[in-house]
């Protein structure tokens, strides 16, 4: 026993009440069930016991049997895939397969007279004729027309399984169609086609009526009784048909009535369906799917006319509704994901599996400040749609409520939005041992829950972590190469720069004059090729070896850049106060493009002398320098002299160690603007800072 709650296509049996035909999507194969009862019960169709060559079927249900194509012909001079008249009931012609379900491949054509209780095989398009009392065959062919050969052809009436021969073309002649008269009384076919693809179209005339040469009698039919599989039973009555016979060769008028007889029958348990709310189980038996009132689980089906027998025990009485709290409420996306699209629709599905759907109240809360309820779970639909407005994670809870009792559910749906960019900021040099913070700036800052792969050197394994900053420290000096993944959804990009350690250094902040900040186009590549031209214009003017300078340029406008000095231990401090010498007199410049000068300055006023463009430029500045550190000596001795003397006053003193100075660098922010639309940029100014050691006493001198 079989119950379609969906099927692909419905078609009723012309000239029987209650007969249907359908197919239905059954473990993802299409098959074709037939119904003798308005649907209560379906059942598969027996195959053919023998195909057209007459060889013997082997087809067992449920794994085999006859699946047909249900289309009814939209062209009124082609049979179409199925046919039944009300003038030839029992009899119905259908294109169909063999097998465990319905396919395309190897279609033939099908013919049962006794409503669909049993099929044969045929080879042929077959045609009503003579009010439903014969039918023509035109051989059936998979060409899109079918062919007339030079040979016979058949006509034979309704019932028989062999017809009469008639004279064909004397030609091969193509059918596109065939043309009758209203009603199927006439003998006189028109067949329209043409002789070859090239050709017109042509008419053909067939005459049947020397085949059918007098009028039907009584004598000329036999009764037939419709059942389905030996119930004769069907729909609360016994039916008899009045059908033609195999043999008979004779015409049937118009306006002449073929008697039919019937008789109720008894009522029985077949008679009824399960009422609304009710569904019929594999025992046959109708048990409450929801709640429903007033009902024994049965209802006599419409148009059924058994009487008395058990229809006071299947008829309606009045009972008490037993209820029940909502209970197993389920909720998903339409997607089945937790990650949706910032700006989207959101598709919420809501299931309820216990609990009187009609009652229960549904309240649906998005988590961002907005609810819908709804009266009961039936009036959700096909879902739910919301759009969020802000990226975040969001708890979503749907609560389910009646008379009985409540439930709730609870996802949490993740709202992103596309990242495009993610960019890695971290110093360029960086001190041996010394810890270094690491960021990130994400473009749009706003994306949701992000997640960041860290790759440091050469290592295998990523340090993993939910915040764009991290702190580390480099014990060796030398290049590192740092990488970073920002991975939202599905997307995932990833930036990389490359870290010197050293353990002492010295670094100025540079600025550019201001006509450089109209060309920036705020691009890597854009500030790796600047970076490359201050370094060549600072080798070129201060003698500086290229391997001693590193200079990098900064995000953002204005446009800054900062230059590091990596000397040897006995001249760092020389060759920073040459470059703040050349920088100061306007020695570094370069041309960005043919007329376009950029000049570099030190971003505070050096302490290097300046120098004068005059002869005496040199005398002066050596005097300045000695008169200064003979004053700066002399202060020293005086200070020193009188802190003995003062009691409270401690004394500092620093010696010189053995092994070299520490040196330690010193971090200052300088908090650089920048345009609408840019990132926050802050540059880092590293110093120098000397620790010595001394006897118990530390002394911190800064540079």
């Amino acid at each position: 026993m079989y119950h379609l709650y969906t099927s692909l296509i419905n078609t009723g049996v012309a000239g029987i009440k209650g007969v249907f035909l359908s197919n239905k999507v059954v473990e993802n194969q299409v098959k074709t069930y037939i119904t003798y009862n308005k649907g209560r019960d379906w059942h598969l169709l027996r195959a053919p016991t023998s195909d057209l060559q007459g060889n013997k079927v082997y087809c067992e249900q449920p794994f085999c049997s006859l699946h047909l194509h249900l289309h009814v012909s939209e062209n009124p001079y082609t049979s179409g895939n199925i046919v039944s008249k009300d003038s030839a009931p029992g009899i119905i012609i259908a294109s169909g397969v063999v097998g465990p379900e319905l396919t395309s491949t190897n279609v033939s054509i099908f013919i049962t007279s006794d409503a669909g209780n049993t099929w044969i095989e045929e080879e042929y398009s077959v045609f009503f004729l003579n009010q439903g009392g014969s039918l023509v065959a035109i051989r059936h062919t998979p060409l899109l027309c079918s062919i007339f050969k030079t040979g016979t052809k058949t006509a034979f009436p309704a019932e028989a399984e062999t017809g009469t021969n008639i004279a064909s073309p004397p030609r091969r002649f193509y059918v596109d169609g065939v043309l009758g008269e209203p009603g199927e009384d006439t003998l006189i076919m028109t067949i329209f086609g043409h002789f070859s693809h090239r050709s017109e179209w042509q008419l053909l005339k067939i005459d049947f009526r020397s085949i059918f040469q007098q009028r039907c009698t009584s004598e000329d039919y036999l009764t037939w009784q419709l059942h389905s599989e030996g119930e004769v039973c069907i729909m609360g009555m016994k039916r008899i048909f009045q059908k033609l016979k195999a043999n008979a060769r004779c015409v049937k008028a118009r306006d002449q009535y073929i008697p039919q007889m019937s008789d109720s029958c008894a009522c029985t348990e077949a008679d009824f369906e399960c009422d609304y709310g009710f569904e019929r189980q594999i025992d046959g038996s109708c048990t409450s799917a929801f709640c429903f009132l007033n009902t024994t689980g049965y209802r006599r089906a419409l148009s059924n006319n058994c009487t008395e027998g058990t229809l006071l025990k299947f008829s309606p009485r009045r009972q008490k509704c037993p209820g029940q709290a909502p209970r197993g409420l389920q909720l998903f996306t339409a997607e089945g994901t937790l990650v949706a699209t910032l700006g989207k629709n959101v598709t919420f599905l809501v299931f309820l599996e216990e609990g009187l759907g009609s009652t229960t109240s549904i309240t649906v809360d998005f988590g961002d400040g907005t609810t819908m309820s709804y009266v009961n779970i039936s009036s959700i639909g096909d879902g739910v749609k919301h759009v969020y407005s802000k990226v975040g994670i969001y708890q979503v809870s749907a609560t389910a409520r009646n008379t009985l009792g409540r439930d709730r559910v609870i996802l949490y749906l993740h709202i992103s939005c596309q990242l495009e960019q993610v960019q890695l900021s971290a110093p360029s040099v960086v001190v041996r041992n010394k810890e270094v913070n690491l960021t990130t700036v994400l473009r749009p800052s706003s994306v949701g829950t992000v997640i960041y792969y860290w790759w440091f050197d050469n290592k295998t394994e990523p340090v993993v972590t939910l915040d764009g900053a991290i702190s580390l420290t480099f014990p060796k000096e030398g290049s590192y190469t740092v990488t970073v993944q920002a991975s939202v959804g599905n997307t995932v990009h990833q930036d990389r720069m490359t870290v010197a350690v050293y353990d002492y250094f010295r670094s100025h902040v540079l600025a550019f004059s201001s006509n450089l900040d109209e060309l920036n186009p705020g691009v890597s590549e854009w500030r790796e090729d600047i970076c490359r031209v201050v370094k060549s214009s600072t080798v070129q003017v201060t003698g500086i070896s290229a391997d001693q300078l590193l200079v990098t340029v900064l995000p953002g406008l204005p446009t800054t850049a900062e230059i590091f000095i990596l000397p040897e231990k006995r001249s760092r401090d020389g060759l920073s106060q040459v470059l703040l010498s050349a920088l100061n007199q306007d020695l570094i410049q370069f041309t960005l493009r043919p007329g376009v000068q950029v000049n570099v300055y030190a971003t505070r006023l050096s302490p290097a002398p300046l120098v004068d463009s005059s002869d005496s430029g040199h005398s002066s500045t050596a005097v300045i320098l000695l008169v200064s550190v003979v004053l700066m000596g002399l202060a020293v001795f005086l200070i020193y002299t009188f802190k003995r003397k003062f009691p409270g006053i401690n004394t500092y003193t620093a010696e010189q160690p053995d092994k070299e100075q520490e040196v330690i660098p010193t971090v200052t922010s300088i908090a650089v603007p920048e345009p609408e639309g840019d990132t926050l940029t802050s540059l880092d100014h590293v110093d120098v800072q000397l620790d010595t050691k001394s006897r118990g006493t530390n002394a911190s001198i800064f540079s």
